[in-house]
């Protein structure tokens, strides 16, 4: 498996366990539609999460969140609308990304935006 394969799936598993430990149930991981993806889709406090993971495991490319693009954040609200047009009786959503940087430190850096739009 390529590097970056590994680093994602450390990545996505590490905000799966960070959601876990507040509470969220974890729906899917890696759900896809056509050639979207969504990371992680959670359920909490009623209301149906879509959640962008940047994991970044050293310091050369800058800080994780700033990879979340205009084009990358429509990809997710047509793989979003997909799926609630598959799941209707979800009514409320919410997009959130989360930020892990693990870049010289002993245990990750954790930087969660919630309720983001562009």
């Amino acid at each position: 498996m390529a590097q970056h394969n590994t680093a994602g799936k450390e990545g996505e598993a590490l905000a799966a366990a960070f959601f876990k430990k507040r509470g969220y149930e974890i729906l899917h991981q890696n759900w896809r539609y056509s050639r979207y993806e969504l990371d992680l889709i959670a359920l909490h406090n009623g209301k149906v999460h879509f959640i962008e993971v940047k994991y970044r495991s050293s310091k050369s490319f800058g800080m994780p969140e700033e990879k979340v693009t205009l084009k990358k954040f429509r990809n997710l609200t047509l793989a979003a609308d997909e799926f609630l047009y598959q799941h209707p009786q979800y009514k409320y959503i919410q997009f959130d990304i989360l930020s892990i940087n693990k870049a010289g430190f002993d245990n990750p850096e954790y930087f969660l935006i919630e309720d983001i739009y562009f």
